[in-house]
């Protein structure tokens, strides 16, 4: 399937004009919308590639600019030490009121854009694993794929760092798919057991995936990319878009 990779669109948000890169199939047609969320380095290459790939199965992917207030629009940080002191700096920077209505503007455009059906889910890793879940708790998203959320089980994304994500799970209404890798020092063994006790208590209608992998395994840059996970999570996320989108 052909795609369109360089369409962008700038959201006018109560926090400033937020960008959204578009890809998209080229064939006419309706598809389902998939609010893709990056990790805190923004429209990174393989964030772009892994959109583009995700596209390539019959979806419109849209992937916000998670830190627009702060950087111009268009930014994209380096996979180094200054670019992931910015990117985690401004992770608890930008108040939890601003990712929310973020997350609220670009799912109501979904559902309006003119090649959409109206369908939308989620998806993110790292940070935006988290801004994932927490933008499914929109009653219109229909499935989030969370991979490797972070600060989830601390309630310590955003400003102040004391989030409540974890305490409003009951509020899903749509299927949640979380995948972890076991070495990942990010999120625990006890932390995720926290948020699979918190996911039970609330009857959320999820699905639970723990691999032996490092953080970011799904990045294909650096020594932590896992190609044969990466295939297997793409068959996890296109069974779960398949059921509900």
């Amino acid at each position: 399937m052909i795609i369109q990779t360089d369409e962008i669109v700038d959201l006018n948000t109560p926090t400033g004009l937020m960008r959204c890169h578009i890809f998209r199939p080229v064939a006419g047609g309706k598809y389902s919308s998939v609010i893709f969320y990056s990790e805190i380095y923004q429209v990174t290459q393989p964030i772009r590639r892994l959109a583009a790939y995700i596209a390539g199965q019959g979806y419109i992917v849209i992937v916000p600019e998670v830190y627009h207030e702060y950087e111009p629009l268009g930014t994209v940080l380096e996979y180094d030490k200054d670019g992931t002191d910015r990117g985690n700096c401004l992770k608890f920077e930008k108040p939890i009121s601003a990712y929310d209505s973020d997350a609220h503007t670009v799912i109501e455009w979904a559902k309006n854009y003119e090649h959409g059906n109206g369908k939308v889910g989620t998806m993110g890793v790292c940070l935006g694993g988290h801004l994932a879940l927490r933008a499914a708790l929109h009653p219109d998203v229909l499935a989030a794929a969370c991979f490797y959320p972070t600060n989830v089980h601390d309630s310590t994304l955003g400003q102040g760092q004391n989030d409540d994500t974890i305490h409003r799970l009951a509020e899903l209404k749509g299927e949640a798919m979380f995948v972890f890798g076991r070495q990942d020092p990010h999120v625990p063994f006890a932390g995720r057991i926290q948020i699979q006790q918190a996911l039970q208590q609330a009857g959320t209608n999820y699905e639970w995936h723990e691999f032996n992998a490092q953080h970011a395994f799904l990045r294909d840059e650096g020594p932590r990319y896992d190609a044969a996970l990466f295939q297997t999570c793409i068959e996890l996320i296109m069974r779960l878009f398949g059921r509900n989108l």
